[in-house]
């Protein structure tokens, strides 16, 4: 199946249908994650997904502290231990599951906005939620 969106309920999801961010196969538990886009009140905007414990889990691409991008170098997100995702930038420190800051520079500042991802048949799919939603493409 090619890039694109697929027919996948998602509960208090909006009504963008899924959209295809990778193959499954792409993520690696700890290892490099994938770069996609969303707009978010008509901004494009970065957003990542990576894999841990076995899982896919999806995130705007900005620090809680600073709304800078996470990753020093694109897709690499994970500290050396591959146990947080890290802030380049400052140093800030998120657990790669919930989001949640864990320490550094995010501390007071809330954790990283989750996004919604599925697998299914391989891939990897975003779930729009109402307030990430697709990029507008001009027609």
């Amino acid at each position: 199946m090619g890039r694109g969106a697929m027919s996948l309920a998602v509960p208090g999801a909006s009504n963008a249908a899924p959209i295809d961010v990778c193959a499954s196969s792409d993520l690696q538990s700890g290892g490099r994650g994938v770069r996609f886009e969303v707009d978010v009140g008509g901004r494009n905007v970065p957003a990542f997904v990576v894999r841990y414990g076995g899982r896919a889990f999806a995130y705007l691409n900005r620090c809680a502290h600073v709304a800078t991008e996470l990753d020093w170098l694109a897709g690499l997100f994970f500290d050396f231990d591959a146990e947080h995702l890290l802030c380049a930038t400052h140093g800030a420190l998120y657990d790669p599951a919930t989001g949640e800051c864990r320490g550094g520079a995010c501390a007071g500042y809330g954790g990283l906005r989750a996004l919604k991802v599925v697998e299914q048949d391989g891939r990897v799919f975003w779930q729009p939620d109402g307030y990430a939603e697709p990029l507008r493409r001009d027609v």
